[in-house]
């Protein structure tokens, strides 16, 4: 049983039904007085990261006060707009009997994700997954650049090694931040990438919706 389980947020535990587009460009234009017109890459990539490469793409400076005010914007967004992500998204079938069945079994959970802390916040109330997750342990785009970073910071918040982890996530970056960090990587196919392209994790999953499947997979 592994003494701490990680969790990418979105693709792996939900979908936001195309709203997170339309509010990372609001809270773009608000804080560089421009109009979006190109995103820089998106997929296993944190926010801090597709901000400097879309202001770049925009002939703007980046600065961190210039992440800072974006984070800032882009959290108030996501509680501005709860009740529409509700409507427009859901949580993925079988994450939160995956989530519960694990939180009933004494095994902490949190998140490591490219999303800013208030965002990720929003999103996992939303969907009612917050109350298995200690959000507290977890690492955001405010704690780092790639998912290496962000899982050697969980684990460090945590007090856990890394053979003691498991790591979920949707994306080649997942897989590849859990291998250089050394902690167990299980891919959900559940994103943008297909099976084929994420056999470098120790397991691979088309999702969640096998509850006894899952756990297996988790707690092996």
């Amino acid at each position: 049983m592994p003494e701490l389980v990680l969790w990418d947020i979105d693709h792996t535990l939900m979908n936001t039904g195309g709203l997170g587009r339309g509010l990372w460009a609001q809270a773009f234009t608000q804080v560089s007085g421009v109009e979006l017109r190109e995103q820089a890459a998106v997929t296993g990539s944190t926010e801090r990261v597709i901000l400097r490469e879309t202001a770049r793409l925009h002939g703007i400076p980046y600065t961190d006060d210039l992440f800072t005010a974006f984070a800032e914007e882009l959290g108030t967004a996501h509680v501005r707009r709860a009740a529409e992500l509700r409507e427009r998204g859901h949580a993925l079938p079988g994450a939160a009997a995956v989530l519960a069945a694990l939180d009933a079994q004494g095994v902490r959970q949190s998140v490591v994700t490219g999303n800013i802390r208030a965002a990720a916040e929003v999103k996992l109330t939303v969907f009612g997954l917050d109350r298995y997750l200690r959000q507290e342990i977890g690492s955001y785009a405010e704690d780092g650049e790639d998912r290496a970073e962000l899982l050697s910071t969980a684990l460090g918040n945590a007090g856990v090694s890394p053979e003691t982890a498991v790591f979920l996530g949707d994306t080649p970056a997942d897989v590849a931040g859990g291998r250089a960090t050394g902690v167990r990587v299980i891919a959900v196919a559940t994103g943008r990438t297909p099976a084929a392209d994420l056999r470098a994790a120790d397991v691979v999953l088309d999702d969640l919706s096998d509850t006894s499947r899952a756990l297996a997979a988790i707690t092996t």
